[in-house]
């Protein structure tokens, strides 16, 4: 874990970014010895925020499963593509 005090993000801001950007991990900085801020770089930032809607729609359909919610079958989805293919470029989906 990457702890800095928060006047080193305007002194060393370089720094901070290179931190960020080699060790894929967020830096927390402090104010007065408390936490304040956390900053990351921006690829792991949306990884993790992609990552986060990945699980939020399994702990979703989880859910959807155990209430006894009808799903699909994987040949239903694979249905349903090829459909939507064909619907939006024209071309028959075989």
């Amino acid at each position: 874990m990457n702890i800095k005090p928060s006047a080193a993000i305007r002194k060393n801001y370089n720094e901070i970014s290179a931190l960020c950007k080699i060790t894929k991990e967020p830096v927390f900085l402090t104010k007065n010895g408390e936490g304040d801020l956390v900053v990351m770089d921006i690829d792991t930032y949306s990884r993790r925020e992609s990552m986060l809607k990945l699980r939020e729609q399994l702990i979703a359909a989880e859910e959807d499963r155990l209430m006894g919610r009808k799903g699909y079958t994987l040949e239903e989805v694979e249905e349903k593509m090829r459909k939507a293919i064909h619907e939006a470029t024209g071309e028959r989906g075989e």
